[in-house]
């Protein structure tokens, strides 16, 4: 008796024919430039950490309003739609992970981004996004 094949699930795509080779080969060399220039765990566990704290909506708002330059919490709140207390906590999760930075004047509290890695990270995903479709 033969097993019927299973189908993928309507949320599943089919596999891209083209996302494979059509013959097994490795490159040796290309496999072991790879191998070398991988970063270590301990990195790719902040990195992945940073880009989770980054991929939240509501932060990635943040964020976005933060590449026009500083603004303070009030100011935040009034771009995103948020209350300032909901603001001030995303703002709290963006600073332990290092990526905006905090001024105080008086007992106001500006926000900026933390530095150009942060905005150029920034301005590079939403690009991307708004970029030509590859043919």
């Amino acid at each position: 008796m033969t097993t019927p094949a299973r189908r993928p699930a309507a949320d599943q795509a089919l596999p891209d024919p083209d996302a494979r080779c059509e013959v097994r080969c490795l490159h040796p060399q290309e496999v072991a430039q790879a191998r070398a220039e991988q970063p270590g765990p301990a990195d790719i566990e902040a990195a992945s950490t940073l880009l989770k704290v980054i991929a939240d909506p509501t932060r990635l708002k943040l964020l976005s309003a933060l590449r026009t330059g500083e603004l303070c919490v009030c100011d935040l709140s009034a771009v995103i739609g948020l209350s300032e207390s909901a603001v001030s906590h995303q703002l709290r999760l963006l600073r332990e992970q290092r990526i905006v930075t905090v001024r105080r004047q008086g007992r106001v509290a500006y926000y900026r981004l933390l530095d150009a890695h942060v905005t150029t990270l920034i301005g590079g995903v939403l690009d991307h996004l708004r970029g030509p479709v590859p043919a």
